[in-house]
């Protein structure tokens, strides 16, 4: 058997901390654009309060093997 790639694991990750909102949607009976919306609404606020409160920051991108992106600088007024 093959061994899963790097992206197989991220995405088993990302769902194993998404599991709420699978068992969730798991029970919607009628998907429209709402219904649709609300849920990557609610995926963006789950992994950006993951990124949030990691003990070790960036340690999903550095456990799969990605770089970690740079934080970014606030803007400046001009």
């Amino acid at each position: 058997m093959d061994q899963p790639s790097r992206i197989d694991l991220l995405e088993l990750d990302i769902d194993l901390r998404l599991a709420d909102l699978w068992r969730e949607a798991a029970d919607v009976t009628e998907w429209n654009i709402e219904v649709v919306s609300a849920f990557m609404r609610a995926a963006y606020g789950k992994g950006y309060c993951d990124a949030f409160t990691e003990d070790d920051p960036g340690s999903l991108c550095h456990d799969h093997g990605y770089e970690i992106p740079d934080r970014r600088r606030p803007l400046r007024a001009a």
